[in-house]
């Protein structure tokens, strides 16, 4: 199906109005723990400093076998500032070693599901390690204390529920920064012990070019007239087609263009995105689709690998 110019004029003219702080597909970090795997999509054009701040702790491998050491039923479940290390004589909890602290970019609001950074109470730019995902709409509070905590990421997938698991664990006052402690297979018969602490396995980094999480594909797109837009595609449709409509609120030009770009052929209406992040363990390839409805702007699958 051909654009119209006018229609294609409509579309440059919705692009450049419309704005949203978190459509863009960027990197995602999945994390294995001991309570389940999940993924946080991270808000690398929002937030570059604190997210290179965290992607540089995790090539450091600083989150591997680091422990959630704080955990506020419907608050906060935090981490990223305690790490289990072996020895000679065995394993022990240990500080992690931090980068020099970074600015604060505080821009998206704390609620359910984002993650933020933690920092001292009275300085805005003492963040380092320590991360919290947040349990509850957090904004009234988070959003206007010490320069407001800077939301760098939001959990996505089903991965809430390996937080509110975490948040139904007993919890266990070890003093300092252990005082609100969770504890997994804990019956409180004996002493704790590092083996009851939630522990983080692995951390992978993932770049696909776009992420579906509850019924909403983002991704960047090239238009063909040298912008890059961030946009997002309502699933409307699984059967027998499946069919996906632009929400134009998503929609918001981009200073830099991607490297991992999706491309949209005016001439065509064909839209093509290299990758898509489905879930947490799955990637799909050279995603197709068409515009078969240009007034709503619906597209249509049309093949994937």
């Amino acid at each position: 199906m051909r654009l119209s110019p006018a229609l294609y004029k409509t579309v440059l003219v919705v692009c450049l109005f419309f704005s949203s702080p978190i459509t863009h597909a960027n990197r995602v970090a999945c994390f294995t723990t001991n309570m389940g795997q999940f993924c946080i999509e991270l808000f690398e054009t929002q937030t570059p400093i604190t997210t290179t701040n965290f992607i540089n702790y995790i090539n450091r491998a600083t989150y591997i076998n680091s422990i959630f050491h704080r955990s506020v039923p419907d608050f906060v479940v935090q981490g990223g500032g305690f790490k289990i290390i072996s020895g000679t004589a065995g394993e022990s909890l240990t500080a992690v070693n931090t980068f020099a602290p970074i600015i604060n970019e505080f821009k998206i609001s704390n609620t359910r599901g984002t993650v933020a950074m933690a920092k001292l109470g009275g300085d805005p730019n003492s963040a380092t390690s320590q991360w919290f995902v947040n349990l509850n709409d957090n904004s009234l509070n988070l959003d206007n204390q010490n320069g407001g905590f800077t939301v760098f990421g939001r959990v996505i997938f089903d991965g809430m529920n390996v937080f509110d698991a975490i948040e139904a664990l007993p919890i266990s006052n070890f003093g300092g920064s252990f005082a609100a402690t969770p504890l997994k297979d804990y019956d409180g018969s004996s002493a704790a012990s590092l083996k009851n602490l939630v522990r983080i396995n692995d951390v992978v980094l993932i770049d696909a070019t776009s992420i579906f999480s509850q019924g909403i594909l983002s991704f960047a797109v090239d238009i063909g007239t040298g912008d890059a837009l961030e946009v997002s595609l309502r699933l409307i449709q699984d059967s027998p087609s499946i069919v996906f409509e632009l929400d134009p609120d998503s929609v918001a030009s981009l200073n830099n263009k991607p490297l991992n770009i999706a491309t949209f052929s005016s001439t065509s209406g064909q839209l093509r995105i290299p990758s898509a992040m489905i879930n947490a363990s799955t990637v799909l390839n050279n995603i197709q689709m068409q515009l078969t409805n240009a007034e709503s702007f619906q597209f249509t699958l049309i093949s994937y690998e």
